[in-house]
């Protein structure tokens, strides 16, 4: 009896291993195509705004980071080294496609956040970052997104969706559309109403005040949900 059940514990264990590998090994040949695309998009804007006071920088910070400066924003792909699966309740596990077979609902996830390009180029610590969208993909190159704006409507066929070129260079363009029309709101005066000695001799350097495109306001409108 411990025999048989070491062997179906062993079964499991290299199934779902060799599983996450092969989601892994997906996502990471993705992300590498997704940083040439990002690239592409950041110079195509060169191109068409010659104003060298809008700010448009593409960097490799990582294997699994980029950072792509547009205007006054900055945003972060970012993919995780980690595989998910959906849980349970969502509508995906729901679909003939996962019940078919349940290992496609295993994705490896691609963040996207927007901070201001000031909080990193002023070494801000203290200020708010968002999460525009993140982008599942399985071992199929099945792919979905849940996020903001256009980002969470225009993406979310995972039965039939494929991580296209093509789609990708869609993606990167809703994102830097709506990191650019999601614009910084001057907070409630009560929340900067106090500064400490500490923050006053260190803002001219660090500026220390926390600040975020948001911050002290509440999102309401139902295009500002992530799902």
């Amino acid at each position: 009896m411990k025999k048989k059940k070491r062997e179906s514990t062993a079964a499991i264990l290299k199934d779902r291993s060799l599983l996450k590998q092969d989601v892994y090994a997906v996502t990471k040949a993705k992300f590498q195509e997704l940083k040439a695309v990002i690239e592409k998009e950041i110079n195509g804007l060169k191109e068409n705004i010659q104003d060298e006071r809008v700010r448009l920088i593409y960097e490799e910070k990582t294997d699994y980071q980029i950072h792509a400066y547009s205007g006054s924003d900055l945003l972060i792909f970012n993919m995780h080294s980690n595989v998910f699966c959906f849980p349970d309740e969502h509508p995906i596990q729901k679909t003939s496609y996962v019940e078919d077979d349940f290992t496609r609902a295993y994705c490896g996830v691609i963040h996207i956040y927007n901070f201001l390009a000031d909080s990193f180029l002023h070494n801000r610590m203290n200020d708010a970052g968002y999460l525009l969208g993140r982008i599942f993909i399985n071992k199929e190159n099945h792919f979905m997104v849940e996020g903001k704006g256009q980002l969470g409507m225009l993406f979310r066929d995972f039965l039939h969706e494929e991580l296209t070129t093509e789609k990708m260079h869609q993606i990167v363009d809703e994102a830097i559309r709506h990191a650019a029309k999601f614009d910084l709101l001057a907070p409630p005066a009560d929340m900067i109403a106090t500064i400490s000695v500490m923050q006053m001799q260190t803002i001219s350097s660090a500026q220390q005040l926390k600040t975020g495109k948001r911050l002290g306001f509440r999102f309401n409108a139902e295009n500002d949900k992530i799902f």
